[in-house]
């Protein structure tokens, strides 16, 4: 399995992203209209990895600074998008390493939290953020008038890196 780092409108991130849009739209009946742009992860202020199993991407996340007060989020947060796996590399561990390179990233880039939106319909994500140390939070960005949605947060001031 390699991760490559690519830009959020890469082919492989744009396809990746309409596929976590199409299990939104299953599991929720709406897509996540959060507004991205590829430049949201762009380093230093963000990153998006994919990962890669024989040529194919399989698996993506990124991180994006934000510091917007007035939509919840504070000086310093990096806020996790587009996790996905896709169904046949499932179970093999990729969500949760592609977690700990972009907490690695984003701590590299003095970001000093990681916050994150998901949902009830998505028991599995919630299970691995909990049990990668991410507590609730309040609420924050586009979805945090939404019953369904779950808002998870993480120092990473108080974390060793993943590869150390």
């Amino acid at each position: 399995m390699r991760f490559r780092i690519r830009s959020y409108g890469h082919p492989d991130a744009v396809a990746l992203s309409d596929r976590v849009q199409a299990e939104y739209r299953k599991r929720f009946g709406y897509d996540d209209f959060t507004d991205l742009h590829p430049a949201h992860f762009d380093p230093p202020q963000g990153l998006f990895l994919v990962a890669y199993d024989a040529g194919a991407p399989v698996a993506c996340g990124g991180w994006r600074a934000q510091a917007d007060e007035g939509a919840g989020y504070a000086e310093g947060d990096a806020e996790l998008k587009r996790m996905f796996v896709v169904e046949r590399a499932r179970g093999r561990g990729l969500a949760r390493r592609i977690l700990a390179a972009l907490e690695d990233s984003a701590r590299d880039a003095d970001r000093t939290r990681m916050v994150l939106e998901t949902g009830v319909h998505l028991p599995e994500a919630m299970a691995l953020y909990e049990s990668s140390g991410y507590r609730p939070t309040s609420p924050f960005g586009p979805f945090r008038a939404y019953e369904d949605s779950r808002f998870y947060a993480k120092s990473l001031t108080d974390q060793v890196p993943s590869g150390s």
